[in-house]
């Protein structure tokens, strides 16, 4: 039976674009989180954050992957800062193949700028915020069971993390 995907990365890094791509090369579901958490409580993740404050957006992250990782093996998207929370990677990586989407923050910061505003890089300048994203993050992004450079085409990284799910994960 295959196991779950997870991939990490800095926000803007593609994971929600490649994990939608790879899902639908597997035929397996995408659970992205931040989605799965807007459609819960119905506004946007800058607006959740705002609400709720961080450690108790990163508690109902948690549990979100928690409930993902009960289902059927599936790709799962978490947030960007998810897999620097304590523990979080260690027991991700006990039940799914974790793979690392790395990307230079220039580029992360390019491609956030284009979609939804991002609760940790509002106000910055967001190439300065990403790469002190990166400086607290990289340590425990490179504890992922492989890396792929994220800097390509969505259907070049996806292509990527699809041959290591099927070569790691039993897919």
């Amino acid at each position: 039976m295959p196991r779950h995907v997870v991939l990490v990365g800095l926000p803007g890094s593609g994971k929600s674009s490649v994990g939608k791509a790879a899902a639908e090369s597997l035929g397996a579901d995408l659970i992205d989180i931040d989605s799965l958490l807007v459609r819960e409580m119905g506004m946007p993740v800058v607006q959740i954050f705002g609400m709720v404050g961080e450690p108790r957006f990163r508690e109902m992250e948690r549990s979100a992957v928690k409930t993902a990782q009960a289902r059927e093996p599936c790709v799962i998207v978490p947030g960007g800062g998810w897999a620097a929370q304590p523990g979080e990677l260690e027991s991700a990586k006990a039940t799914s193949l974790v793979i690392y989407l790395e990307c230079q923050p220039s580029t992360a910061a390019k491609r956030s700028g284009q979609g939804e505003v991002r609760p940790l890089l509002t106000g910055a300048d967001p190439q300065q915020r990403m790469r002190t994203l990166l400086q607290e993050r990289e340590q425990f992004y490179l504890q992922a069971h492989h890396r792929v450079r994220a800097e390509g085409t969505i259907e070049a990284v996806a292509g990527e993390v699809v041959e290591l799910s099927r070569r790691h994960a039993g897919w």
